[in-house]
C-alpha cells in the first residue's frame, strides 16, 4: 500500500537502514525545513519508528497522515501544522 495519491509530498526522506533514533531525527530536520502546510514522508525500515514517529508528530502538534507499509519498509507521512 502506498501513500494516498491525493496527498502531495513536498519532501521525501529515505532513512531506510538507519536505526533509532536516526529516522526520527531525519523527520525532525525535515519538518523544520518545511513551511507550514508542507508534507514530509520518511521511509524507515526500523521497527521502532512505528511507535516513535507517530508519537513525536502528535507531541509536536503536527498532523499524522499515516503509516503505509511498503516492501521492507514503512512510509510515514505528516503535515506541518505550526
Amino acid at each position: 500500500m502506498s501513500a494516498p495519491s491525493e496527498v502531495h509530498v513536498d519532501r521525501e526522506i529515505d532513512a531506510r537502514g538507519s536505526f533509532c533514533p536516526g529516522p526520527l531525527m531525519e523527520l525532525i530536520r525535515g519538518v523544520k525545513a518545511l513551511p507550514v502546510g508542507g508534507v514530509v514522508a520518511v521511509l524507515s525500515s526500523d521497527p521502532g519508528s512505528a511507535k516513535d514517529i507517530p508519537a513525536w508528530i502528535a507531541k509536536a502538534g503536527h498532523e499524522f497522515i499515516g503509516a503505509f507499509q511498503e516492501a521492507g519498509y514503512t512510509r510515514f507521512v505528516a503535515r506541518k501544522l505550526r
